[in-house]
């Protein structure tokens, strides 16, 4: 399903628990008035819910559902009260059953609803007994949610102009509640049998198999699915749709079916065959096999995030899942093999064995995150993910160095906070930091540890340290040796990977990573016979693993500084390497010249000249030549480069990213010799009313170019109402949004937030884009400000998307005025959105922004003009 924080961080905290403990305090009032009896946020552990029975039946003409809902449940003390979640939904029946000696009895619940905290009380008339299974029935009924999460509406267009309707479910974090009452939260696991009631010409899937389906009245029928696993309610999942399939078996009989809209259907092939051959690759190298009989993967037409990992139907965007061979590029392939095995490695970390609570998501996104690499890397050699992986650490060590990130496990409580929770800390930097822990043990040290947790843990929650425990006592090798519970080796051994940890264990490393936000500025020197190396930080201490390249000698250190004799390293590292090095900070390119090709350094080139051009465009017009001058310089580094690319899709998925990424450069840069060509290119094949083939990888540059001629954004406006292919929209959502012209940029905007023609969920890329936009940047921050209250309607608080909007439209400013105007609008907001994580990291870059400017525009002022000298 799309993109950390400190002081400010610890405050807003602080301010958000004193305004929910004194709200609690208060006697929260149900809605009809009287007291609600629970005044926290987080669910009583004292009722353990143990199976669902859920029966829905969503009418997708008048895009409402009714339900019932039975939870069998036990109560660990005598209570008469239960309390669960309930969200938007109309509770008209509530029931208690339970078993007497001869008969099963029910008894009328009194329902009280708290929708502050989106909650509901039953009142039972006598205590519950201790261990007696009980079954709570409720009977509801709801709206089809407008806004991607829940149970909602999507819709697509055939080919043929007609619009259909589906509903599909999205429950990450807090939505199940949305669908039906339930404890949500991760910790309470249960059985699911779910019944799903529809119109014979639709279709229902589910997280488990179809059983039957029987008739229930004239032109309806009811499916029965066989009984999920043991999981969380947030990975429940189904649909109602017309999609068609197509299906293939795994080596273990896992049946993989991938599910989309009747004309895409033919997209699907890749993604089919790479979710075999992934879920195969997961089977053996977890040890433990796929627990499901079928994975199913489905293309939802409208889906707000990139993809989610319901526990047997992983749901995607049609872009992140689909490719078409005619019109998808390289780097639409690799984006959807990256994303269908990160929800595949969800199915055994997030599914098989959760977190305990949201504090520890990374526990599941930083795992999918970094296994994504793992698993890739062996079943997809050709795309040399590995060359990309060091890029997604620099890019969150960007974030993590501001003082309003946050520690990849922090606190959280109500839903918006949760939601802030999936960002690129939990993701990428949990990666990261399992990737360092991987390279520290091994790599069969490491995935020793990580089975031992799943087999440990499974259908099971966990914390953070439960993790780390399962890594103690791994040791690499067999001649490895335990002692004090962590790895040693025997200094004689002929093998040339020895280890001294020296009592290290993992959990106090780790938790220096996790447990604080940011990270520490290594550095290493070499005087006469020694290595210092010192770790620099304002406030914190690190344990950092330091591995020697050649002999793969591996020391730690955890205090400020640690002095090594060369004599012990000059067998595994030439002297000549022992060179002074920062890790990048903030105003740093973080380029890794070790591992990366040079294609995918000059392809991080181009992606931060773009940032730097448009953080100097938005300092406004008296950066004169400042702004820009670094075009031409750059063309002119770059020309021979340029010149030397084939308008083709020929080479490694490297070198077509590249192609694709400095020929976009060249042209939106008025690079003559590109532009030419892409006008020829974009004539032909608007000449051809859009159905000339172009090659992918040059598309993207062809519609930059193309969509300056207002008669030509016309054109590429219509050709994106028709087409069937995402991956040709996406390129052409793109170039609209690169468009010089205001009034184009504005009807866009006001356009694409209408969500008709324009989806909604791709309003936040176009807003961003807009945003990114020397010329457009106002017209999107205009737009942000005005439209608020509605924003926060369709993108809720703390979700991913509302955070790139509020960085995509503001992060670039480096102005004083700009980050005034910033302030000011944020905090008049106060409950509607002053207190969001995204709103601290936005005014602390532009901060740092205006720093920046301040210390180093007059030098580059200087050093273009007398560049500019010499290209004259």
């Amino acid at each position: 399903m799309l993109f950390l924080l400190s002081s400010l961080l610890i405050l807003l905290t602080v301010s958000t628990r004193s305004w929910c403990q004194s709200s609690d305090t208060m006697s929260p009032k149900a809605s009809n008035g009287t007291p609600f009896p629970w005044e926290k946020m987080r669910l009583p552990e004292h009722i353990i819910p143990v199976h669902y029975d859920l029966l829905i039946h969503a009418n997708l003409t008048t895009l409402t559902f009714e339900g019932t809902t039975e939870i069998e449940i036990t109560a660990s003390q005598p209570t008469s009260t239960i309390i669960l979640h309930s969200h938007r939904l109309q509770i008209s029946k509530a029931t208690l059953k339970k078993r007497g000696r001869e008969r099963l009895s029910a008894e009328p619940l009194t329902v009280l609803e708290y929708p502050a905290h989106e909650q509901i009380a039953l009142l039972a008339p006598e205590p519950l007994v201790v261990g007696l299974p009980y079954v709570i029935v409720i009977d509801y009924a709801g709206h089809l949610s407008e806004h991607l999460q829940g149970f909602y509406k999507s819709t697509y267009r055939t080919k043929e102009g007609e619009v259909r309707v589906l509903a599909s479910t999205h429950f990450e974090p807090t939505a199940a509640r949305m669908a039906f009452p339930c404890f949500d939260e991760p910790a309470f696991k249960a059985n699911f049998s779910v019944k799903i009631r529809r119109e014979p010409r639709h279709l229902a899937i589910s997280n488990m198999p179809l059983v039957k389906s029987v008739t229930v009245a004239e032109g309806l029928l009811e499916d029965h699915f066989a009984v999920t696993v043991k999981m969380s309610t947030y990975l429940v999942a189904f649909i109602i749709s017309d999609f068609k399939s197509i299906s293939k078996m795994t080596k273990s009989g896992v049946k993989v079916s991938i599910y989309a809209v009747a004309d895409k259907i033919h997209q699907a092939d890749y993604a089919l065959d790479t979710a075999v051959t992934l879920l195969e690759f997961y089977e053996d190298y977890f040890r433990i096999p796929y627990p499901l009989p079928k994975q199913d993967l489905a293309a939802i037409p409208d889906f707000e995030s990139g993809a989610m990992e319901n526990w047997g139907l992983t749901t995607y965007r049609e872009s992140i899942l689909l490719f078409d061979a005619e019109k998808s590029s390289a780097s639409d392939k690799l984006g959807i093999t990256m994303t269908v095995s990160h929800e595949l490695a969800h199915q055994w970390f997030g599914n098989l064995v959760t977190m305990e609570w949201w504090n520890d998501l990374w526990l599941n996104e930083g795992f999918a995150k970094f296994m994504e690499f793992v698993s890739v890397s062996v079943t997809h050699p050709e795309l040399k993910v590995e060359d990309y992986f060091l890029g997604k650490c620099f890019d969150v060590m960007e974030l993590d160095a501001l003082n309003s990130s946050h520690p990849v496990s922090t606190a959280v409580e109500n839903p918006a906070q949760i939601r802030e929770m999936f960002d690129e800390v939990s993701y990428k930097k949990g990666a990261c930091i399992l990737n360092m822990l991987r390279d520290y043990l091994s790599a069969e040290a490491f995935k020793s540890g990580i089975v031992r947790y799943l087999q440990k843990y499974s259908y099971k929650n966990t914390r953070n340290e439960d993790l780390w425990n399962s890594m103690a006592s791994i040791c690499p090798t067999d001649d490895s040796q335990s002692m004090e519970g962590f790895c040693s080796r025997d200094p004689h051994s002929s093998s040339a990977s020895h280890w001294r940890q020296e009592g290290l264990d993992v959990k106090t490393m780790m938790n220096t990573w996790t447990l604080q936000k940011g990270f520490p500025l290594i550095t290493v020197t070499v005087r006469g016979r020694n290595v210092h190396v010192r770790q620099d930080s304002e406030r914190n201490t690190w344990v950092v693993p330091l591995v020697t390249p050649a002999c793969a000698m591996k020391l730690f250190f955890q205090t400020l500084a640690l002095t090594v004799e060369v004599f012990r390293l000059n067998l595994c590292i030439p002297r000549s390497r022992l060179t002074r090095h920062h890790l990048p900070k903030r105003g740093n390119v973080g380029l890794n010249l070790v591992k990366n090709t040079l294609f995918v350094l000059l392809y991080t080139l181009c992606i931060r000249v773009y940032w730097l051009i448009s953080k100097h465009k938005a300092a406004g017009d008296s950066t004169g030549d400042v702004c820009d001058f670094p075009q031409a310089f750059l063309i002119r580094l770059l020309s021979d480069l340029i010149d030397n690319q084939t308008w083709t899709d020929e080479g490694s998925v490297s070198q077509r990213m590249l192609r694709s990424q400095l020929l976009l450069l060249a042209c939106v840069r008025k690079y003559q010799p590109c532009v030419q060509r892409a006008e020829a290119y974009f004539r032909e094949w608007k000449d051809a009313d859009g159905n000339l083939s172009l090659p992918s990888d040059v598309t993207l540059a062809v519609f930059a170019v193309g969509v300056q001629d207002p008669e030509g954004w016309d054109f590429l406006y219509r050709k994106y109402q028709s087409s069937l292919s995402t991956s040709e929209k996406n390129k052409i959502e793109f170039a609209l949004g690169i468009s010089q012209d205001k009034d184009k940029l504005q009807w866009l905007l006001e356009k694409s937030f209408k969500g008709d023609v324009i989806k909604i969920q791709e309003f936040p890329h176009i807003l961003g884009a807009i945003g990114r936009n020397p010329v457009g940047y106002p017209l999107a921050w205009q737009f942000l400000r005005e439209n608020w209250d509605k924003l926060i309607q369709k993108f809720e608080l703390g979700s991913s998307s509302l955070t790139y909007m509020v960085i995509g439209t503001t992060s670039q400013f480096s102005t004083r005025a700009r980050l005034e105007e910033v302030k000011e609008f944020f905090s008049s907001l106060k409950e509607k959105g002053s207190q969001l994580r995204c709103v601290q990291q936005t005014i602390e870059t532009i901060g740092e922004n205006i720093r920046w400017m301040d210390k180093n525009f007059e030098k580059i002022r200087v050093w273009l003009q007398s560049e500019k000298l010499e290209l004259l």
